[in-house]
């Protein structure tokens, strides 16, 4: 049976709209290390629309956190960012000053982090963590607390006033979760990126925190870039959709389109290790070897040593993108033959 996206996501459409939010283009990250040059992000371009939730889905080492640290200027050293645009609206974010930089995070586009219990400081109090967010806009101390717990009520934390008053580590991992989104959101942000949210949280918790970000965007009309290895996540909650492989993106569509013909033969296997409602399907497919080392920009497919589908020359060159109209592409040699 084939996996389709939730109808649910219908309902919140009505607040998208064509206006660009978020415009990345020709985004390239590397690191300098002991053994050479890592290329983690290879010319990336997406575009992030107002109102939209925009989903980057790939493995783990495939450059996606990367590509959000460097939309939030945060890539630590020894990473740098070689070339691109990040465009908020018309202000290009990577030519902006440090301290003009630093006014931007949290005011006009915030993140959550993969390991809450890691992002939180273990020393503060949930709510004056948020209460510290909120006092960068210059209002009264008491003023911040009020909203502080305003907030952790928004995002769903029971007993707000009261578990504003406990440390991290007295919270549930869902409630470090909410905690961390409430921080995200007490400036509203026009752009949240949410970097793997639902992580290492149990079902009934992924659902919430999904069904949390999803409200969020109904009642503010905040544009959404969501990074996950999920693809059930993304058929939950996306409206597009971006595959990375070995930093690079392979394939770009409306979650739709996506689910119901995907064209790369990444994605394709991607969408074949997605477990399937219903009997007698036997053993779940996975995708042989890994994804290669970045020391060095492939001179063919980097996906080609894993690729069932490979050809002589996808040995030879790395594809171009082949654009299929609505915004639709793929990187691929058999771009043509890749749906069959």
């Amino acid at each position: 049976m084939r996996l389709s996206p939730s109808d649910s996501r219908a309902a919140s459409a009505a607040v998208e709209t064509d206006a660009g939010l978020l415009t990345v283009e020709g985004l390239s990250v590397s690191f300098i290390t002991g053994r050479g040059r890592v290329h983690a992000v290879r010319d990336v371009s997406f575009e992030v629309r107002e109102g939209e939730v925009f989903a980057l889905v790939g493995e783990s080492g495939c450059g996606k956190s990367t590509t959000a640290l460097a939309i939030m200027r945060l890539v630590p050293p020894p990473g740098a960012i070689e070339q691109g645009q990040v465009l908020l609206g018309d202000r290009d974010l990577l030519t902006l000053t440090n301290d003009e930089m630093a006014a931007v995070r949290g005011r006009d586009v915030a993140m959550i982090f993969q390991n809450p219990l890691v992002a939180l400081n273990p020393v503060y109090r949930a709510g004056v963590q948020i209460q510290e967010a909120v006092l960068q806009d210059n209002v009264p101390r008491h003023e911040a607390w009020r909203r502080a717990v305003e907030v952790m009520g928004q995002v769903r934390i029971s007993d707000a006033a009261l578990r504003a008053d406990s440390y991290p580590h007295e919270l549930s991992g869902g409630m470090r979760q909410r905690v961390m989104t409430g921080m995200m959101i007490s400036r509203s942000p026009r752009l949240l990126i949410a970097d793997e949210p639902t992580t290492a949280l149990d079902v009934t918790i992924q659902a919430q925190i999904l069904d949390l970000l999803m409200d969020l965007r109904r009642r503010t009309g905040m544009g959404i870039l969501i990074i996950t290895h999920d693809l059930g996540v993304v058929a939950e909650i996306a409206d597009r959709v971006a595959v990375m492989y070995a930093g690079r993106i392979v394939e770009q569509a409306g979650v739709t389109e996506l689910y119901d013909a995907p064209l790369h033969p990444y994605t394709q296997l991607l969408m074949r290790a997605l477990p399937r409602m219903g009997k007698g399907e036997g053993r779940l497919e996975t995708i042989s070897g890994s994804v290669p080392s970045l020391m060095a920009e492939p001179l063919g497919c980097a996906f080609a040593p894993r690729c069932p589908l490979r050809q002589d020359r996808c040995e030879q060159g790395e594809p171009e993108y082949t654009r299929l109209g609505g915004g639709r592409l793929v990187a691929c040699h058999l771009a043509g033959r890749a749906g069959e």
